[in-house]
C-alpha cells in the first residue's frame, strides 16, 4: 500500500497561522500507524522495515501558495448529506480569516459547473456570503452526478486561475478528483486538488 503524499514542491512561505493560533505546527516526520498492533509493529521491525504509516494532517509552518495570491474553488459533488454548507462555510471562513485568501470560489452543481458549455457561473464565496448557510439543508452550490471530460474541467480551473480546489463529497467525487490531478500532474501545472 502506497502511503506518501504528493508534493507540488517546496514550501517557501511562513503560514500565517504562527500568529496567535493555539494549534501546534506539524511536519512529515509526525506519522499515524495504519496498525498499531504490537504483532504487526514487532513483524515490520523484524523484517527491517518501518510500520506502514501515515501522514498527520494539520498546518505546516511552512507552506507552498503565498495565501493572499492564492484563488480558491470548492466544489459539492453527488448525493446530499447533512453537513456539506458547514464545511463550506468552514473552508470559507478558514481560508478568508486565518490565511487572508480572498478569492474564493463556489463552483455550481458539482462537476458541471467546471464545464463552461453547460452555464453554470461560479458564485464568490465571502464570510459574509456564508454567515448563515449552516442553517440550510442541502448545500448553497448544488450537486450532480455524472462523467465530464477531464481536459475541459482541467482547462476551466486554469480561466478561473484556481490554485487549489477544494472536492466535498463521496468515491465518486474522489475518483473525479483523482483523474483532475492526474491531468493537472500530466500538464505540469502546480495545483491543489484536496477532497474531503
Amino acid at each position: 500500500m502506497q502511503s506518501s503524499i504528493e508534493s507540488l514542491g517546496e514550501p517557501r512561505f511562513l503560514s500565517p497561522l504562527r500568529h496567535g493560533h493555539s494549534e501546534r505546527f506539524k511536519d512529515d516526520t509526525h506519522r499515524i500507524l495504519y496498525d498499531d498492533t504490537l504483532a504487526a509493529t514487532q513483524t515490520a521491525f523484524r523484517n527491517g522495515e518501518m510500520p506502514l504509516s501515515f501522514e498527520v494532517a494539520g498546518p505546516r509552518e511552512k507552506i507552498f501558495f503565498d495565501p493572499p495570491k492564492v484563488t480558491a474553488a470548492i466544489v459539492t459533488c453527488g448525493g446530499l448529506c447533512p453537513g456539506l454548507n458547514d464545511i463550506v462555510r468552514g473552508i470559507v471562513n478558514e481560508l478568508y480569516n486565518h490565511y487572508g485568501t480572498t478569492r474564493i470560489y463556489g463552483i455550481r452543481y458539482g462537476y458541471e459547473g467546471l464545464v463552461p458549455r453547460l452555464g453554470h457561473v461560479p458564485l464568490t464565496l465571502r464570510p459574509e456570503s456564508v454567515s448563515t448557510i449552516h442553517t440550510f439543508g442541502g448545500t448553497i452550490l448544488g450537486s450532480s452526478r455524472g462523467p465530464h471530460d477531464v481536459g475541459e474541467m482541467v482547462d476551466h480551473l486554469e480561466e478561473l486561475g484556481v490554485d487549489i480546489l477544494f472536492l466535498i463529497g463521496g468515491d465518486g467525487t474522489l475518483r473525479g478528483g483523482a483523474a483532475i490531478n492526474a491531468e493537472l500532474r500530466r500538464r505540469g501545472l502546480p495545483k491543489s486538488v484536496i477532497g474531503i
